[in-house]
């Protein structure tokens, strides 16, 4: 049997790839944890970090393997010094670019430069940092941009305009005047962004932030919590992150079908609802003009008496139901059964307002 062709040695192994992978992408199919924090599954590779460097036989320099495809025959060596010397000056570069003090910071203990730079005992930064930054964006009700945490790493942009596909954001200016802008360097609230929260998903320091959830819990205080999204039938999948029985944040779900991580903006950010003081948390009877609390036996009891007795009176075409777009297909699948075997109808329509 012929060897496959597509192979290449890594780290003094040889492993083999699929055509049209890159050298990052190969690595970690065979566990070699090249670190990255530019890189954006899915979206076209930028190199803008340099932190994912290697060191290939044969190159005159150190290449982002990021960017480089695979090809046979090639050897990458993950892990030299010189490869190590590299990262850890190009993590340096990263956080002298501004503000990346991490004891007020909301992403501290989910931030990709303060991983990478504990990783490779960056413990000082000998560049100076600009004395000045654009000033922090809070204006908006949903997302605080804060540029002095901004290390143009353009995850952002990427999420934007070829995720979601809004083209609201991109990069802006020159030099040492870079800045990650919308349309005419407009507020978010004033441009054409959606507030879909991609670009806050996918930023990888404290330069995104979701403005209900600041000052709310660190991280590691709070417990993540699977679930759907139950603002329409799509079936989204995403985390509460809950705090002391209250959920903080929303985040999507980037392993699972169908959204793979992506939500919208109600499916992000409309999450006030779940502890709003008007929700009704226990059945209410009606009683001379006045509803009283019950519990839910009595109020199952009078519900199941009320319909069969109207049914008794009027025939079974006198009951009908009305189900939601934004209950799940089980929930839907129970109410028509309700409807049509236990009423006896087939009255059954939906409301996508409810």
């Amino acid at each position: 049997m012929a060897e496959p062709t597509n192979v290449l040695t890594l780290d003094g192994n040889k492993v083999s790839f699929q055509a049209g992978q890159t050298v990052l992408q190969v690595a970690r199919d065979h566990g070699a944890p090249i670190p990255s924090l530019c890189h954006l599954d899915g979206c076209a590779a930028t190199g803008a970090c340099r932190v994912c460097v290697v060191e290939i036989k044969g190159a005159r320099s150190l290449v982002a393997s990021c960017t480089i495809p695979a090809a046979p025959g090639m050897e990458v060596w993950t892990r030299t010094e010189k490869v190590i010397q590299s990262r850890r000056l190009n993590i340096e570069l990263l956080l002298s670019m501004g503000r990346h003090d991490c004891v007020t910071c909301e992403a501290n203990g989910d931030c990709v430069l303060q991983s990478l730079a504990y990783e490779y005992r960056v413990e000082t930064v000998r560049f100076a940092r600009p004395e000045s930054h654009y000033p922090t964006e809070a204006a908006n009700p949903m997302i605080i941009r804060d540029f002095s945490r901004c290390v143009l790493c353009g995850r952002c942009v990427q999420a934007c305009n070829e995720v979601q596909v809004n083209e609201a954001i991109s990069h802006g200016f020159r030099g040492a005047r870079s800045k990650i802008v919308t349309k005419g360097d407009q507020p978010y609230e004033q441009s054409d962004c959606v507030f879909c929260g991609e670009c806050l998903q996918a930023c990888p320091v404290g330069a995104l932030v979701e403005k209900q959830a600041k000052g709310r819990g660190r991280p590691w205080e709070m417990q993540k919590v699977k679930t759907t999204c139950a603002y329409c039938g799509v079936g989204c999948q995403m985390f509460l992150h809950v705090r002391n029985g209250r959920v903080v944040k929303v985040t999507g779900d980037a392993q699972s079908e169908p959204n793979h991580g992506s939500l919208c903006v109600k499916g992000r950010f409309g999450y006030d609802f779940i502890h709003s003081p008007e929700r009704l948390t226990k059945p209410l009877i009606r009683e001379n003009g006045d509803f009283r609390e019950a519990g839910w036996d009595e109020a199952l009891d009078l519900v199941t008496r009320r319909f069969r007795e109207i049914r008794q009176a009027h025939g079974p075409d006198s009951l009908a139901g009305l189900t939601s777009a934004r209950a799940t297909n089980e929930e839907n699948y129970l109410m028509q059964k309700l409807v049509r075997a236990g009423f006896g109808a087939n009255h059954i329509d939906h409301c996508a307002r409810l």
